[in-house]
């Protein structure tokens, strides 16, 4: 069940790191359970056959998108802080990793995690709404055992911050995002700038990784279908242990689409497991001498056959080819939950992703005022009136650039609220770090962008 949860505002206290919120149990804490969680959205997704993106593109080829101001009709119904928050959709994956005494077994259970995280992008070709300077998300999952907040820190550039830890201090996963667009004439790609860090408290253990491109093609003409590409490379610095995955691009006939492969090493780098799947579908993960010798066979078995081109568009969205093979002895690692069977008419959502903005009675007086759940603009779109969408979209914008120019003829800094800019002990980065006190619920100080 989705639940917010109000707790005692004065007495939290926070660990010697500045990490977990302790707050006693008061009435307070008496959990205000909602119903079960919505499993359609309240309109239909809404058409865009009568939209030419190419129109406003057309002179950014090459170009940073950050500042390009889109028509709402080509956004999904989201602020960019609650996609960022899919990422917790397999969050069992963490939970199982914190009961594993093995630390290559726990390296692949993160890797899986990793993979599973960027899942919900899988046909998702609608733009989230960028966030306005200051705007929050909070999620609350008792039945998956964690709480998670998320604020923008910055917009230019726009960088987005969360921060998500385990109500029983199993673990925290936090990290911030720096989404860099650029258009290619045929594409879109998208550059998550920002480090991923999963602290597995028990077991004093901190991975971190940074997540793959993301392309979205036939912007123009043509049916919009995603690949992503790159090298996540997930370190376990108290261990020295890496997991390096490859996401492949699909090739010149697909038949790599999807596909995602990679290795486990220990710090002596020997290679200790293979994993291999597809982000789309599932995971697995099995021993490098059984899947070298595998490879061997399916070498020789097509040795000699030819393929031959069929002469089609090479930006045309290939034919996805047959599910994952499975070698024998492979582990299953992960497998994607079915997306629900309305799910193209919904932006193609994931059945996380449709309660991510869900708004029920009694919600809004415990949330802070800066919740994107509270966003008009989104909520219109939501509803499935775009006049409404647009309009409050273009108020709420030229609201930020008034606030931006008051703030600059008094000459004042702008202050982030639940997160400050620090180094990260892990990696020694610069990183965005959660300073705790959200769920005090104390939001008197909280700036009106709405």
């Amino acid at each position: 069940k989705f639940t917010v949860t109000r707790q005692n505002e004065a007495t939290t206290a926070l660990d010697p790191h500045n990490r977990q919120e302790k707050t006693p149990k008061t009435q307070w804490e008496q959990k205000k359970s909602w119903g079960e969680p919505q499993k359609t959205l309240p309109a239909e997704m809404i058409s865009r056959n009568n939209f030419s993106v190419w129109n406003i593109l057309k002179k950014c080829i090459g170009m940073e998108l950050s500042k390009i101001a889109m028509p709402v009709v080509f956004n999904e119904p989201l602020s960019f802080l609650q996609r960022i928050s899919e990422y917790m959709e397999h969050t069992h994956l963490i939970h199982r990793a914190c009961s594993l005494s093995d630390s290559i077994d726990r390296m692949q259970v993160v890797a899986a995690f990793a993979v599973s995280a960027v899942a919900s992008q899988w046909e998702r070709t609608g733009k989230p709404f960028n966030p306005l300077l200051g705007e929050t998300y909070e999620l609350t999952r008792e039945d998956e055992g964690y709480r998670l907040i998320s604020e923008q820190v910055s917009h230019h550039p726009p960088i987005s911050a969360f921060h998500a830890q385990s109500l029983k201090q199993e673990f925290e996963f936090h990290g911030s995002i720096y989404p860099k667009l650029k258009f290619w004439g045929k594409s879109v790609e998208a550059e998550p700038k920002g480090t991923m860090t999963l602290e597995l408290l028990k077991h004093k253990e901190a991975y971190t990784w940074t997540n793959p491109l993301c392309c979205v093609h036939n912007i123009i003409l043509g049916k919009l279908w995603i690949e992503q590409y790159g090298t996540v490379e997930i370190m376990n610095h108290s261990t020295g242990e890496k997991c390096v995955l490859t996401f492949k691009p699909c090739g010149m006939f697909g038949k790599e689409l999807h596909k995602v492969e990679g290795y486990i090493q220990d710090k002596s780098k020997k290679k200790r497991r293979v994993i291999y799947g597809k982000w789309t579908e599932c995971m697995y993960s099995v021993d490098p001498k059984v899947y070298d010798s595998y490879k061997k066979s399916e070498k020789k078995s097509i040795e000699g056959k030819v393929t031959v081109a069929d002469g089609e568009d090479a930006d045309e969205m290939p034919e996805v080819q047959e599910t994952v093979t499975v070698i024998p002895g492979s582990a299953l690692l992960w497998r994607i939950t079915p997306r629900p069977a309305h799910s193209a008419q919904m932006y193609n959502f994931t059945s996380f992703a449709l309660t991510l903005n869900e708004l029920e009675p009694g919600m809004e007086r415990l949330l802070a005022p800066t919740d994107c759940r509270l966003r008009p603009d989104i909520r219109a779109m939501e509803n499935g009136d775009i006049d409404s969408a647009s309009t409050e979209k273009e108020r709420l914008e030229e609201k930020q650039r008034a606030a931006r120019r008051e703030r600059s003829k008094d000459e004042e800094e702008w202050s982030t609220r639940w997160f400050q800019l620090g180094t990260n002990p892990h990696t020694g980065a610069e990183d965005w770090l959660y300073t705790g006190g959200y769920f005090d619920r104390n939001y008197s100080d909280c700036p009106n962008i709405y």
